[in-house]
């Protein structure tokens, strides 16, 4: 397998975990009025800073059980279901639709990923890159180490700021809007609690002209997540070892 097909490989254990810029529409979101101030000054509005907010978040959604469904900017037209349990790890699923045709799943557990291999070759697919998953491999995990913990894969961005204009109701929940632009065609807006635990309720996200929306519910209730068998697992080495290339 060449170098090309390695990075995408890489690529692909990253965007396969985007739920995080990924809910198929705005429902249950509603807008507010837009406000006059610039985000630098509502930093040090009713609230606290946006740093100090986006760190409570993070480390509630880190220490707590919940779920999450919508779409990603990096797995076109496909539904995406996340369940986390701090013990026990990630999953995400891919649902399939007539759009995509293919599901699969990942998992991610004390920085270990593991993408079921249909879904590696499908996210490859869209990127350009092209393998065949031999029959026997069909059930197989295909696993990286990352040195990033598996909240990664929800985590907001340290760099965001308050954006009051888009400040919305979520499911009837009051939530601040945070955002965070990495450039004019990629921009991410996460919907933060704004009172009692520091949730992330809702995000939303553009990538070059796509947009995406997931919402995240069922904080603290009982989650379950069983990682593949060990027999049923394969290094990246191992798997492009078999599929050659």
């Amino acid at each position: 397998m060449s170098y090309p097909l390695r990075a995408a490989a890489l690529a692909a254990l990253l965007l396969a975990g985007a739920v995080a810029c990924g809910d198929t529409s705005g429902e249950g979101t509603s807008t507010s009025s837009p406000s006059s101030s610039s985000p630098a000054a509502s930093d040090d509005a009713a609230g606290g800073s946006a740093a100090a907010r986006i760190e409570a978040v993070n480390e509630t959604m880190r220490t707590t059980t919940f779920g999450a469904i919508g779409t990603s900017t990096a797995y076109d037209g496909g539904l995406q279901q996340m369940t986390w349990n701090p013990q026990q790890g990630l999953r995400i699923e891919m649902i399939a639709t007539p759009a995509t045709r293919s599901g699969g799943d990942m998992y991610c557990h004390d920085g270990v990923t593991y993408i079921s291999s249909d879904l590696f070759a499908d996210t490859l697919k869209q990127q350009g890159q092209q393998i065949t998953v031999p029959a026997e491999l069909d059930d197989v995990y295909v696993t990286t180490k990352s040195e990033q913990g598996c909240d990664a894969y929800f985590a907001l961005s340290p760099t965001g700021r308050f954006s009051p204009s888009d400040d919305a109701e979520v499911n009837g929940t009051p939530a601040r809007a945070i955002k965070v632009s990495g450039s004019a065609s990629a921009t991410d807006t996460y919907y933060v609690s704004t009172k009692g635990p520091a949730y992330l309720l809702k995000m939303k996200s553009t990538r070059d002209g796509r947009t995406s929306s997931t919402t995240y519910v069922d904080f603290g209730k009982k989650k379950t997540v069983t990682l593949p068998r060990a027999d049923k697992t394969m290094t990246m080495d191992a798997f492009r070892a078999k599929v050659g290339g």
